[in-house]
């Protein structure tokens, strides 16, 4: 097998096409590097090199040789510091999964921040509800969550990204946006709701479920935040969203704010094994911490 210090000589030699210049290039003499270099040829079976009276010349094999060789070259030099820049967090990657509704509002500016600071971590997306984001933190599938509470808090931490008022998506033109005032839950009976799942969206629907006391009819019952907006719009009913949901954009829907609580009753997590060394990850996390102070 070659050594690192026979491609150095290699490369040298292919380049100067003199040995005296190499080995000067290289803070050596002539001889060692010659052996270097006939050591390196017997060790891959090949003449790397026509040499005569004349000078040096690359055969065709070592010609094919010498790119490969740079590479190989160039990798070995930037190991160390790649290793280096993996154990600070510099540099790595970091899974994150996240709600679908999580996207209107933190996502993408959450993308933004981390390719901005930390340019050489690779993020891999992950869309799944939470209960799965939990199952997936356990079994190490992803590192990070973007999720609604509950969630068990002997094994994970978290860290509180924001609240948001929940609002009522409504037809243009519905009563609601007549009222001049926030909607309140009384002001829900009678009407139409379009439903969130009790298991594909469990944290909205028990949400809900605890602010209407007496149950609106559910007309529908869906799993996508974007899926009840458009049935809105299509005159179908009302829903009650996240406030981030009125960057969608949907014509034909107009929000009001569902009033009566205390602090902003939505809220979305950043959730992770409380034993977790991803060192990417506590970088990402010393961002998310910045950003919330």
């Amino acid at each position: 097998m070659y050594s690192l210090d026979q491609l150095r000589g290699f490369v040298a030699v292919a380049e100067e096409l003199h040995f005296g210049r190499a080995a000067a290039r290289l803070n050596m003499t002539q001889p060692p590097l010659s052996r270097q270099i006939q050591k390196l040829e017997k060790s891959i079976g090949v003449q790397l090199f026509e040499r005569d009276n004349r000078g040096v010349a690359l055969t065709a094999a070592g010609s094919a040789f010498l790119t490969d060789a740079v590479k190989l070259l160039e990798l070995a030099e930037a190991a160390p510091s790649l290793a280096r820049r993996i154990s600070q967090g510099s540099a790595g990657f970091v899974r994150i999964g996240f709600t679908a509704a999580s996207t209107f509002g933190l996502l993408g500016a959450l993308l933004n921040e981390i390719s901005s600071a930390l340019p050489d971590v690779d993020i891999d997306l992950r869309e799944m509800v939470t209960k799965d984001q939990t199952a997936a933190l356990i079994n190490g599938e992803i590192d990070l969550g973007l999720a609604r509470p509950p969630f068990d808090e002997d094994l994970f931490d978290s860290r509180l990204l924001y609240r948001e008022p929940m609002m009522v998506a409504v037809p243009v033109g519905h009563r609601f946006t007549r009222l001049d005032r926030l909607v309140t839950v009384e002001d829900l009976h009678g009407e139409d709701l379009i439903m969130h799942s009790p298991t594909q969206a469990r944290y909205f629907y028990d949400l809900v479920i605890s602010l209407v006391s007496s149950h609106p009819t559910f007309v529908h019952t869906v799993s996508q935040i974007l899926t009840m907006i458009f049935l809105v719009a299509a005159g179908r009913g009302i829903a009650l969203v996240p406030q981030s949901s009125t960057a969608l954009g949907i014509e034909g829907v107009e929000y009001i704010e569902l009033g009566g609580f205390e602090t902003d009753p939505v809220e979305l997590h950043a959730i992770w094994r409380r034993e977790a060394r991803n060192p990417a990850l506590h970088r990402v996390l010393d961002l998310i911490s910045g950003a919330a102070d």
